[in-house]
């Protein structure tokens, strides 16, 4: 597992944007490689790549001579573990090797059996290096929110981490396996595109609306091909805010970036769903994943049942999007007024949010208006 064996652009064929992270990644490994400034962590889902760049990053390093030191934390634990029987080494020198090895590697931080013990000796080993600012490499799955809060605490320190997220796929999955997150409905809308959007030219709207769905046409696609900030449609039910918000998302997706399309109110079943002792993923990981994720689409805000819990867990996903600002788009039927005063403040921002007001009637009822044919 070295530089030269990894491939930066990963599989043919593989989208764009997973070729993006995985470029950068690599570009970010090498150069740690021959400066050890500070820590380097690696987090991204398993099959991603992250082993093999942290094994490059070791195997570099001892070709430059560096004593370098590579363990899983499973295994670094396991030979803390046996040093108390060893009649070769004894417990606090072995402990001693681990923590002022020159370059310290440890590979899937968060699959270690999380006892009491294996916490403190983690916690003593990070944050020794952490004081004395010695060069570490780790990998994680997780998100910082879902490891040890001492150890976060030095994993989220920006003078001394360099925090890289590999956003690519398991290497193991078929290209055709790779579709969009699990939680988006985008397919159920993958015929709402641009190109299956009508502006209703045969139907009777005044030129005021007619101007007004163009308008919304023309900045939906600009938003598409350049997701910057937030793009809030407002209408009323049946204008076609849902299809330009589709059709964005559908157009993100054909280029190969990740777009995550959801109903407010499945967005927030889907975290309710968390709690159930059967749900497969845990309430952080599901909530980093939303609130994370490249291109949020969210439809039909306001349907939601309008609880404290609901309230302050679309504020809090919300708010992250806009501290970070995060591409997001939202399709509502509220007045501006109507919304969460908070959510109301984000959106107002015009340096972030661009607000349109789709003005067209339903394009049913614009439908039912037509004469019929004789």
């Amino acid at each position: 597992m070295t530089f030269e064996s990894f491939l930066p652009r990963g599989r043919p064929n593989l989208a764009a944007y997973h070729q993006e992270s995985l470029e950068r990644a690599f570009q970010a490994s090498r150069h740690y490689a021959h400066t050890l400034d500070g820590w380097l962590l690696l987090r991204g889902g398993y099959g991603c790549g992250k082993t093999h760049l942290a094994a490059a990053i070791a195997n570099e390093c001892v070709s430059l001579g560096v004593p370098t030191l590579f363990l899983t934390v499973p295994d670094l634990l396991d030979s803390l573990r046996a040093a108390f029987d060893s009649q070769e080494t004894s417990y606090e020198d072995r402990f001693d090797q681990i923590r002022n090895a020159g370059l310290l590697v440890l590979d899937d931080l968060g699959t270690q059996h999380a006892t009491e013990w294996a916490r403190e000796k983690l916690f003593q080993l990070l944050n020794y290096r952490y004081i004395n600012q010695l060069p570490a490499v780790l990998t994680t799955n997780q998100p910082l929110d879902e490891i040890d809060g001492r150890l976060r605490s030095r994993l989220a320190d920006p003078e001394l981490v360099n925090h890289v997220l590999i956003q690519a796929p398991d290497y193991r999955r078929p290209i055709d396996d790779l579709g969009q997150h699990e939680l988006s409905t985008l397919d159920v809308h993958g015929q709402q595109t641009f190109g299956t959007l009508s502006l209703r030219e045969d139907e009777k709207l005044s030129a005021d609306d007619t101007r007004n769905l163009r308008r919304a046409f023309d900045v939906a696609r600009k938003f598409a091909e350049d997701p910057t900030g937030w793009l809030v449609l407002s209408g009323t039910y049946g204008s076609g805010k849902t299809h330009l918000a589709a059709a964005i998302a559908n157009y993100r997706a054909s280029q190969g970036y990740p777009a995550l399309l959801v109903p407010v109110p499945d967005l927030l079943d889907h975290l309710r769903a968390t709690f159930s002792p059967s749900s497969p993923v845990s309430y952080d990981r599901r909530f980093d994943e939303i609130r994370e994720t490249p291109l949020l689409v969210l439809d039909d805000l306001g349907t939601q049942a309008s609880t404290a819990w609901a309230q302050e867990k679309l504020y809090q996903i919300l708010n992250h999007r806009y501290n970070k600002a995060l591409p997001t788009v939202i399709t509502t039927s509220l007045r501006l007024d109507e919304m969460d005063a908070r959510i109301r403040s984000r959106m107002l921002d015009n340096r972030l949010c661009t607000v349109f007001g789709l003005t067209v009637p339903s394009y049913v009822e614009g439908r039912a208006r037509r004469p019929r044919k004789r």
